[in-house]
């Protein structure tokens, strides 16, 4: 079992001892930490709201979040099977002092985890995730008398989700809905099976092809969006029935997207198309973090402006992104953060803005991909030995390449004139990951062994 502890959140496989897996003590101990940790930065605000994606233990991990808030003395707004995005917008509307999110992202069934927000509908800072982990730990929390019990509303915010997304500026409903698309998506099997549908009829998609979009919570298939797990609507594409294909992960933060003829456009390549659409209508500023494609500055300084990197986490690059100013950022993941509508990966604000590019374009998806600077992403990985030590490993690759550009803000970043290396270790493992950047996928190992030799001479 496991149960993995962070600033974001907490997240573990479900059942096993207390402190062992996701336990229902677990989940108690680190919902009161967070309401007391929230009471202590807003006092005079006592509303959470909670959201979930549709995995199979979300009827379990519901009921004794939600209970739990309102045994703290806080009032609940349960907005039901919903998007991360949603949820994150929902705070917002509701003016609450956070909210909660029940959902471990593209982990397998098994897991689940407890996102925690703060009242912008962000991830929480790095200090006040350790402060929520810090009471948690001490159980430095008390429980509200019977009178002072929290109440719990139940209310539905996608279609205040969807009406935000169609607002924006650079959406084109109509041109889209001229365009007529077919468009296929796979929503493996949770929220995004109710959220993507009513997206895309509210853009005016008329023929839609669902795959996987009972939201049962039986992942019909690995439920990260990664070439290997889409065969399924590749095929589909392959045999010319759509015109493009959309795939999210069980809580829609993550789009990946698929050409007419069946190949992958390209998690990393996601955020750049949508960024090279939003750059030619809004000049500006990019940032996304440092295991991302180069491609996102390439196309940034193609339209005048400048492009940042963050460390990797959500919250790294949306502080970035505001000191930075960015117009757009985000991650390779597939993630896209657009500020006009929220400081949040949202699929569906990507959905939109590449139907809206798309719309306006004479050529294929295919197509599109072919005018973007083509990289290829190798990931690897170091398993550390329990004798080794990273921050000397990390000062070794340092110095064997200090003639090179060097970013050391999370592990070491080595940008060549020709591609990069990042090596940061991980927070769930023990191991250092390797990403590597190149024009071709040998050329990315290439450069990964050649910095891996280096460690293991370290």
């Amino acid at each position: 079992m496991s149960l993995v502890k962070s600033i974001s959140g907490i997240r573990g496989t479900i059942g096993g001892p207390v402190g062992e897996g996701l336990t229902p003590v677990d989940i108690v101990r680190f919902t009161a930490a967070y309401a007391t940790q929230r009471r202590a930065q807003m006092p005079d605000n006592n509303k959470v709201v909670v959201g979930r994606d549709a995995r199979l233990s979300g009827h379990m991990v519901e009921p004794i979040v939600c209970g739990t808030l309102m045994g703290m003395g806080f009032d609940v707004v349960n907005i039901g099977l919903a998007s991360t995005p949603t949820t994150e917008l929902a705070v917002i509307g509701e003016k609450a002092a956070g909210g909660i999110i029940l959902t471990a992202s593209h982990n397998p069934k098994q897991w689940n985890a407890l996102k925690l927000l703060n009242a912008n509908g962000e991830f929480l800072t790095d200090a006040e995730g350790k402060e929520v982990l810090k009471i948690a730990n001490d159980q430095a929390f008390e429980f509200a008398e019977v009178d002072n019990l929290g109440h719990m509303a139940h209310k539905d915010y996608l279609p205040y989700h969807i009406e935000q997304v169609l607002n924006l500026k650079l959406v084109d409903r109509e041109a889209i809905a001229k365009r007529n698309f077919t468009v296929a998506i796979d929503c493996v099997n949770s929220v995004g099976g109710i959220a993507i549908p009513a997206i895309l009829r509210a853009l005016g998609v008329q023929n839609i092809i669902q795959l996987n979009c009972e939201p049962t919570g039986h992942f019909a298939h690995n439920p990260e969006p990664l070439p290997q797990h889409l065969t399924q609507i590749s095929d589909l594409l392959k045999s010319g029935k759509a015109d493009v294909g959309f795939v999210v992960d069980p809580d829609v933060d993550r789009l990946a997207i698929i050409c007419e003829n069946g190949d992958m456009f390209g998690e990393e390549y996601t955020l750049v198309s949508v960024a090279d659409y939003v750059l030619s209508q809004t000049p500006g500023n990019t940032v996304s973090n440092m295991s991302s494609t180069r491609a996102l500055s390439d196309i940034t300084r193609l339209h005048g402006g400048e492009y940042k990197a963050s460390a990797v986490g959500e919250v790294n690059v949306t502080t970035l992104m505001r000191q930075f100013g960015a117009v757009i950022g985000g991650e390779g993941n597939g993630g896209v953060i657009y500020p006009e509508c929220h400081y949040g990966r949202d699929a569906l604000v990507g959905i939109a803005l590449f139907l809206s590019r798309l719309a306006h374009e004479t050529m294929t998806v295919s197509e599109l991909r072919k005018t973007f600077p083509n990289y290829c992403i190798s990931k690897n990985r170091i398993d550390l030995r329990p004798d080794m030590d990273v921050d000397a490993i990390l000062a070794h690759v340092k110095q064997v390449y200090q003639n090179e550009r060097i970013n050391d803000i999370d592990g070491v970043k080595i940008d060549f004139a020709d591609g990069w290396v990042h090596l940061r270790k991980s927070n769930t493992e023990p191991i250092i990951r390797v990403y590597s950047e190149a024009a071709t996928m040998e050329e990315a190992n290439a450069v990964a062994q050649k910095v891996i030799d280096e460690v293991w001479k370290s």
